[in-house]
């Protein structure tokens, strides 16, 4: 099969041998993919044939020798460790959702990994209802998800971007658009930054008295913490969201994830659609911040 295979000159689509699933795994035709800014990184530093991918959707051809999940034919969306950004790859069943017909292989392909984090981080603030959500960083793949799903679950939602995306964020949910953290007004039950440095300073600044901060780590600039920070903030928490340490596997949360997308509530936003041949030039938009929503690839 063609495979993605990352090499010190970067990037490239080569050929590799097919993958063998083990007992409790599909191997899925791979029909879309998409891509994540943690992975821009990863493939600065692994240069020596690593295999990219984690977000996929596409057609089960073999079913899991042990008898459990989708059927040979079935469509399915999957978020796997790596080597995703092929033409079959090898997915654990509890990995694994069905799509619904009326969501595409592209819209799915959006979802894995920023959905499930937009979801989760949000979880982590407990009841939405009624209070007032802070998103910053809300132009990106997982900042347009996490305001639509707090909007949908009774949060007033105030969303960091550029002035230019005020219409398209106020149309998924979002009661007010400010251009950085320190223009949101009043304090926020909570508030999910994947900025870090002075926006997460300013996140704390802008937290209510028993509330949740939840660090993304879409960037990694530090920024210094005192006590002091807190006075008027007491029992605030701050939470460390890492995706590959959550304990519970992918398949539940990507199925109501997509039972969403199914009902028209929930939009996987597709900045960037194209073949997989074109991989350098998706790379290039999302390294230098060019898109709104998520870069996905199409095989075949």
């Amino acid at each position: 099969m063609r495979a993605v295979v990352n090499t010190i000159k970067g990037p490239v689509v080569t050929g590799v041998d097919d993958p063998r699933p083990r007992g409790d795994e599909t191997l899925v035709a791979v029909r879309a993919f998409s891509l994540n800014r943690g992975e821009l990184a990863l493939l600065k530093t692994r240069t020596d044939d690593w295999r990219p991918g984690q977000d996929i959707a596409g057609v089960v051809v073999e079913p899991a020798a042990d008898g459990t999940g989708p059927a040979a034919g079935t469509r399915v969306v999957a978020l796997v460790e790596a080597a995703g950004w092929a033409e079959l790859a090898a997915v654990p069943v509890e990995r694994t959702a069905i799509l619904p017909d009326t969501v595409s292989v592209e819209q799915a392909a959006a979802l894995p990994l920023a959905g499930l984090t937009a979801l989760r981080t949000l979880r982590l603030g407990g009841d939405l209802l009624g209070r007032r959500v802070l998103v910053t960083g809300a132009n990106g793949g997982v900042g347009r998800l996490q305001v639509q799903l707090a909007a949908l679950a009774g949060a007033e939602v105030t969303a960091v971007a550029r002035p230019e995306r005020q219409k398209e964020l106020l149309a998924f949910g979002a009661r007010a658009v400010v251009v950085a953290p320190e223009a949101a007004e009043g304090l926020y039950d909570l508030v999910a930054d994947w900025a870090g440095g002075p926006s997460l300073a300013t996140g704390i600044a802008k937290i209510r008295p028993g509330g949740t901060v939840v660090v993304g780590s879409g960037n990694a600039e530090k920024t210094p913490l005192n006590l002091y920070d807190f006075f008027g903030h007491e029992g605030a928490r701050l939470v460390g969201y890492l995706s590959y340490a959550y304990p519970e596997p992918p398949g539940p949360d990507l199925s109501t994830l997509v039972g969403l997308v199914a009902s028209g509530r929930l939009d996987p936003s597709v900045g960037l659609s194209l073949p997989w041949e074109h991989l350098d030039e998706a790379l290039s938009a999302l390294a230098e911040r060019r898109l709104s929503g998520k870069a996905v690839l199409s095989i075949g």
